[in-house]
C-alpha cells in the first residue's frame, strides 16, 4: 500500500500559499490539507500555488475541509450552510472533503438528516465526503457513533482518535470492540497522540508519553492494515498536532511547549519507519 502525508496549513496561516507549499515539499509531504472559504483571494492563491506544482508533480493533492460556523440556528439551516459549502469546495477538485458534520447535541434522527444531505451531494457531484470524529459533532463519542454507522455502512470516516480519548477519559482500554467496528470506515487519518484530559501531548517526543504514542501507533497500523487486506491502494494521512491552543503552553509567558511544525514532521517521519 502507498501511504501518502499531507501537511496541515493549520498554525502555518504566517506563511504565503506559495512559501507554504514549498515548505511542504521540501519536508517530504505529498499533499496539503486546507481549510478554504471561496470564493476569496486566498482560495484564489492557494490554487495558483497547487497548479503550478501539479504542471511539475501531478500527484500532487489536496485535501479540504468543509466546517459550518457554530450558530443559533435550525437543522434545516445547518444543512443549507452546509450544502453551499459543499458545492463551494467541490469546484476546486479536492482529492475528497473532510467534513466536520452535524452537532453532538443533534437528536440522532437530526443528524441522520446531515448525513444524507452529505451523501446525496457526494453522490450527486462525484466527489467524497469523509466525516471526522471530533468532539462537539456527530461522531464525538465511540458508542454513540455506531447507530449511524450501522444505518449507512457507506460511511467513510476521517479518523481523529484523540477526541474519543478526550471525550472518554481514558485512553479506551474498554472499547477495543467498537473500535473494531469503527476502524473499517476511516478512510484518513488525522495522525495527533491525544491523551486522557486532552486532544494532544505537549511532545510527542518526550518519554513519559511513549506509551500513548505506542497506542496510537497501534490503532492506526490496525486501520492501514484493515485497508491493504481489502486491496485498497492509497491510504492518505495528514499529521495533525495543532498551534495553541491545541498546544499546551507555559503559564505566563505562554510560550508553546514544543513546536508545532517539528511535531507533524516528527509523526510523518515516525510513521514512515512504523508502517512500512
Amino acid at each position: 500500500m502507498n501511504i501518502l502525508y499531507s501537511s496541515t496549513y493549520w498554525g502555518s496561516e504566517s506563511l504565503s500559499p506559495e512559501n507554504f507549499i514549498s515548505k511542504t515539499i521540501c519536508d517530504g509531504f505529498n499533499g496539503v490539507e486546507l481549510f478554504l472559504q471561496p470564493p476569496d483571494e486566498m482560495t484564489n492563491l492557494f490554487m495558483s500555488a497547487i497548479d503550478a506544482v501539479k504542471m511539475i508533480n501531478n500527484d500532487f493533492y489536496f485535501i479540504a475541509l468543509q466546517l459550518v460556523f457554530p450558530a443559533k440556528e435550525s437543522v434545516t439551516d445547518y444543512i443549507q450552510k452546509m450544502e453551499r459549502n459543499l458545492a463551494s469546495i467541490s469546484s476546486l477538485n479536492p482529492l475528497f472533503i473532510n467534513s466536520h458534520t452535524g452537532k453532538d447535541y443533534y437528536s440522532f434522527d437530526d443528524n441522520c438528516r446531515v448525513i444524507e444531505a452529505a451523501m446525496n451531494f457526494s453522490a450527486k457531484n462525484n466527489i467524497r465526503i469523509l466525516h471526522e470524529t471530533h468532539r462537539s459533532r456527530l461522531a464525538f463519542h465511540t458508542a454513540t457513533l455506531l447507530p449511524y454507522l450501522e444505518k449507512f455502512p457507506e460511511m467513510e470516516l476521517t479518523g481523529d482518535l484523540s477526541h474519543f480519548c478526550v471525550v472518554s477519559e481514558s485512553m479506551l482500554e474498554d472499547q477495543e470492540e467498537i473500535l473494531e467496528k469503527i476502524f473499517p470506515h476511516i478512510s484518513h487519518l488525522h495522525a495527533r497522540v491525544g491523551y486522557e484530559q486532552g486532544s494532544q501531548v505537549n511532545d510527542p517526543k518526550a518519554p513519559e508519553w511513549n506509551s500513548h504514542m505506542n497506542k496510537f501507533i497501534k490503532w492506526w497500523h490496525q486501520i492501514i492494515n484493515l485497508k491493504q487486506k481489502a486491496g485498497q491502494k492509497v491510504f492518505t494521512i495528514t499529521p495533525e498536532f495543532g498551534p495553541v491552543p491545541y498546544m499546551p503552553v507555559m503559564p505566563y509567558t505562554k510560550k508553546p511547549m514544543s513546536v508545532q511544525w517539528d511535531n507533524n514532521l516528527f509523526i510523518k517521519k515516525l510513521l514512515q519507519s512504523k508502517l512500512a
